[in-house]
């Protein structure tokens, strides 16, 4: 499923990377903790945080992730945006707590 069509579905605000919409989903990662991203997300997963700072694209550049999703209303930190850009991956945003949109992200992946 491509980045696109879950901004449709779930109603995400796209922040930047604009250029990686097309980029594959294949399965989400749900984690507030970088070294737990980096040690076990896998390339494709959309991962569902709710840290803003460029640390975080380094890590989804590092693992080749698709997307990363802001959850709770945050939006991302300068730098992290313009990190997106950069890297093609896309941040989106949801007003929505990380536990709904991970359910939600689940059941669009398991069609």
């Amino acid at each position: 499923m491509k980045v696109t069509e879950i901004v449709e579905k779930l109603n995400l605000k796209v922040f930047s990377g604009k250029e990686g919409l097309n980029n594959e989903v294949t399965n989400g990662y749900t984690s507030d903790l970088l070294s737990d991203v980096m040690g076990h997300a896998d390339a494709g997963n959309a991962w569902i945080t709710l840290q803003t700072h460029k640390n975080v694209m380094a890590i989804a550049s590092l693992k080749d992730l698709s997307a990363v999703i802001l959850v709770k209303g945050f939006e991302p930190e300068e730098d992290m945006a313009a990190q997106s850009n950069e890297e093609g991956i896309p941040v989106l945003g949801t007003s929505e707590e990380a536990f709904t949109i991970s359910g939600k992200l689940y059941g669009m992946l398991q069609k």
